[in-house]
């Protein structure tokens, strides 16, 4: 018997040392994250989001804008222009639009946005500062700074900011290729403006594209909750460090149901670095138009039409190619891209990724693609959007209020044209107040060819010194209809 009961004082002995030895781990987890050799929380370790928030929260600012009230000029349908003159006999024929100045009304909104480095550089959504005529950006510590636009990208919904502060509590950047699916991360923002709030979930998964037209669409999805005005904020890994900008929620009823999307570092990366150094992003094209090439099979199948042998259920449709781009002499219709520069691609927002995050123009990549179920491969070097290897110049003077480019050789061919301006941007300003909204082309200023930026901005230096400020505009929509606009330089 006591023999018995000294086995049973050794076994408790042994239970209790095994409970401290947990509580310690546990403790011991509470404080710092077990990570494994990449980064991330080892497996089967506890998962503390503690230390994530802590670090990140002060790099996560509010971001405040106003856009101000405004007087437009509309056009609006005549109630009774049909009833006084339903033949058209007296000049105003039938579905004639009458123009009316409206005055818009003030409007506020706010978001967020990321400090990511000390001197006050902030990243934020384009949509957050599209329209803002004013943008006040609140930290965490209630301070309070009015900010300037640097430059915007519509293209990837990324605009930097800057407020005149030092020694910042910058995040620190994180690589968000290396993010795995299942990993954890915490979304940071001021979703409905009630203050910085913190979230968790996984990453649910990556490269995830949700449509858009031209937009460069690679997010990072989400479970962890992001609503109004979470736009801006930083999704941030266990170590608290930024792998995303969060930019929108998918939803069918306005509010979080279970998806957040996220812009992913890579891209974040080179959308800042260009808008530092060129004021706007130099866009590395391939050229191309298609889609996933599983996607492109089902929509085959859903029209009961016959589905090709691609010799591969993964990988880019190539279904135009066009004629100035980078693979004009190298891909042809119905080819199949599956991999870049050596890495597997299975889909359009892993190639859009890699290219938009890596590359600028006069960049080579190499191209692995099948042609007939053969694979080949091809060097090719990237161009811009305007069929070149140049560095893309925008002109964003203060007074005019919007981006323009070059236009390419497929918007020449498109409208019968030699040169022109694309309109790509209209802030606040003349180009605005003209009535001059995007992709409009201007062809002339007071009379000059307008071929390149540096001609438009040579002719608002002239302009803006004579007696008369003004630029009469020719120019042309995307229609063909040319139209003439009256451009006021005189700041009020």
């Amino acid at each position: 018997m006591k023999k018995v009961s000294n086995y049973l004082v050794y076994a408790a002995c042994i239970v209790a040392i095994a409970f401290s030895a947990g509580a310690f781990m546990k403790v011991s987890a509470n404080q710092v994250p077990l990570l494994n050799s990449s980064g991330s929380v080892a497996p089967g370790q506890p998962v503390d989001l503690t230390y994530a928030a802590e670090k990140a929260l002060p790099s996560v600012v509010t971001v405040r804008v106003v856009t101000n009230s405004k007087t437009q000029v509309v056009e609006m349908d005549d109630p009774f222009g049909d009833f006084f003159d339903p033949f058209g006999w007296f000049g105003n024929p039938r579905g004639e639009k009458q123009k009316r100045q409206v005055q818009t009304p003030k409007r506020q909104g706010s978001g967020s946005g990321v400090i990511i480095s000390a001197d006050g550089y902030i990243v934020t959504n384009n949509h957050v500062v599209d329209e803002a005529d004013e943008i006040t950006v609140i930290l965490t510590d209630n301070r309070e700074f009015s900010a300037t636009i640097v430059g915007t990208d519509a293209t990837s919904d990324l605009a930097l900011i800057k407020v005149s502060g030092k020694n910042l509590p910058a995040i620190t950047i994180a690589d968000s290729q290396k993010l795995k699916i299942g990993e954890w991360v915490i979304a940071i923002g001021n979703p409905f403006s009630i203050g910085t709030t913190v979230t968790a979930g996984i990453v649910s998964a990556k490269a995830r594209s949700m449509g858009g037209g031209n937009s460069v669409q690679s997010f990072i999805q989400t479970d962890a909750a992001i609503n109004r005005g979470n736009s801006g904020g930083a999704l941030v890994n266990t170590n608290g460090e930024l792998v995303g900008i969060n930019a929108m929620l998918y939803s069918e009823t306005g509010s979080y149901s279970g998806y957040g999307f996220a812009i992913p570092t890579t891209i974040m990366n080179k959308v800042v670095d260009d808008l530092k150094q060129y004021g706007t992003v130099q866009r590395a094209l391939l050229g191309i138009q298609g889609s996933d090439v599983n996607n492109y099979i089902d929509n085959l199948k859903a029209q009961n039409k016959e589905v090709p042998d691609f010799g591969t259920v993964e990988g880019i449709y190539v279904d135009k190619v066009d004629e100035e781009g980078s693979c004009a002499d190298v891909l042809k219709k119905e080819d199949v891209i599956i991999a870049i520069d050596g890495k597997a691609v299975t889909k359009m927002a892993e190639l859009q990724e890699y290219l938009f995050g890596n590359k600028k123009p006069g960049d080579k990549v190499t191209i692995t693609f099948l042609r007939n179920k053969n694979k080949k491969t091809a060097t090719i070097e990237l161009k811009n959007a305007q069929g070149n290897t140049k560095v893309v110049k925008q002109a964003d003077m203060d007074v005019l209020g919007a981006n323009f480019r070059e236009v390419n050789e497929q918007e020449k061919k498109d409208l019968k044209i030699n040169y022109g301006l694309v309109v790509t941007k209209v802030n606040k300003g003349a180009i605005r107040e003209a009535g001059i909204v995007e992709k409009f082309v201007i062809l002339n200023a007071n009379d000059q060819p307008m071929k390149t930026i540096d001609d438009l901005q040579e002719a608002v230096k002239t302009a803006s010194k004579s007696k008369d400020p003004v630029l009469m505009i020719k120019g042309i929509f995307p229609s063909g209809k040319v139209a003439y606009k009256v451009v006021n330089l005189q700041e009020e």
